[in-house]
């Protein structure tokens, strides 16, 4: 059976930009890589966000995954819980708890300036020892991406911290946004935000909570039963690993993968390569074009794409494994809004689709895929199409 791999360059896709000529940052990318795969294939666009639903990462990753986010999200934070092994009752809500950087009350930095894993987790020990007990527990994460859980608690709708930087937050503190900021469990957690924030005022100036991501525990399918393969994921990011857990895929940690623009590409792509020795399907997810869209640093979501090529495709396409390869970001990243946004992605398969060699393109990039005229309604009916083209 040929092996698969599914690469997720997170946030790829963006506007074309005036700086380059017009073009996107991946149309402006050196890509070698991963335009012989659009010589060679399949390329076109894909809706990775159903109608109705924000344009966030777990949305997005469920569905290039081949679920239906519909059916089965249910919020951010829970598929965070399952990564670092945080069990959920059926009265519980968890919310992600990024360390942020605010500064005269607005919101400078959702990352509080990339923080350090060892300064992460002394922040998030000592907002355990101070608040937690009784119905709230705070839990380390990676880097700047926490989590909350609030045991029987309650839902409270929050805006995720990197769609309001360099806005003031007291308009998006927890239910404002949704109208609710007169209710009970509202006040509770602005409350909770608040007294935390004084207690990092001490283990770490400048640094405060923000809680976003709420949700409960989800029910989702095993991505064998679903697929009939045996599977794994390399990733760094809470979000991905959790989502990898609650699918049954084997979960493969990769020393230096850091979820941010210093992650070890090069590692990475090894890992890749091991776990297609004994799985017939590995998901590798890299967050680095999507921070630096967050950072609107154009040059770095340039370079960062570059390095996906180069150090995460290239040596796993050319290793002993000759996998099959779709390649896709999971949502549109723009650097004008330094945020997420909904439209179709370009996507590109390494093989003709059955019975047709039609949508295949010079190089890969999103006006080649608009031109093809191929667009695939959803991320489950793109696996499908991926499984059969490489079967």
């Amino acid at each position: 059976m040929r092996k698969r791999i599914l690469l997720v360059p997170d946030g790829m896709a963006d506007e074309p930009q005036a700086a380059l000529g017009g073009r996107t940052p991946l149309e402006a990318a050196s890509t070698p890589c991963m335009d012989g795969l659009a010589r060679g294939g399949v390329v076109g666009l894909v809706q990775t966000v159903p109608a109705g639903m924000a344009a966030g990462s777990d949305v997005a990753n469920l569905a290039v995954l081949g679920y239906d986010p519909a059916a089965v999200f249910s919020g951010r934070s829970p598929l965070e819980a399952a990564s670092i092994g945080v069990a959920l009752g059926s009265d519980d809500v968890s919310y992600r708890c990024n360390l942020v950087t605010v500064t005269d009350g607005v919101m400078k930095d959702h990352t509080a300036g990339s923080i350090s894993g060892d300064d992460a987790r002394r922040c998030v020990a000592a907002l355990q020892a101070t608040l937690g007990g009784g119905p709230f527990e705070f839990h380390a994460g990676v880097s700047y991406r926490n989590l909350l859980v609030w045991r029987g608690g309650e839902l409270v709708p929050c805006t995720p911290p990197h769609d309001i930087l360099d806005r003031p937050v007291a308009g998006y503190l927890p239910g404002t946004a949704a109208g609710q900021a007169g209710s009970a469990a509202a006040a509770a957690l602005v409350a909770l935000q608040r007294r935390a924030d004084e207690v990092l005022a001490v283990v770490r100036p400048g640094t405060s909570v923000w809680f976003w991501g709420e949700g409960r525990a989800p029910r989702m399918s095993r991505w064998s039963d679903l697929y009939g393969l045996s599977g794994a994921v390399v990733g760094a990011v809470d979000l991905v690993r959790g989502i990898g857990r609650l699918a049954g895929l084997d979960v493969i940690d990769v020393p230096g993968a850091t979820g941010d623009l210093d992650t070890d590409y090069g590692a990475k792509a090894r890992a890749v390569v091991a776990a297609l020795d004994d799985h017939d399907f590995v998901w590798v997810h890299v967050e680095a074009p999507d921070e630096a869209s967050h950072m609107g640093d154009l040059r770095a979501k340039v370079r960062a794409i570059e390095r996906v090529d180069a150090e995460v495709l290239a040596p796993i396409m050319s290793s002993p494994a000759w996998p099959a390869a779709m390649v896709l970001p999971d949502h549109q990243t723009t650097l004008a809004t330094r945020t997420h946004a909904d439209p179709p992605v370009p996507f590109v398969i390494s093989e003709p689709l059955p019975g047709s060699g039609g949508g295949g393109a010079m190089t890969f990039g999103e006006s080649d895929a608009a031109a093809t005229g191929l667009v695939v309604a959803s991320g489950a009916e793109l696996m499908r199409l991926f499984l059969e083209a490489t079967g």
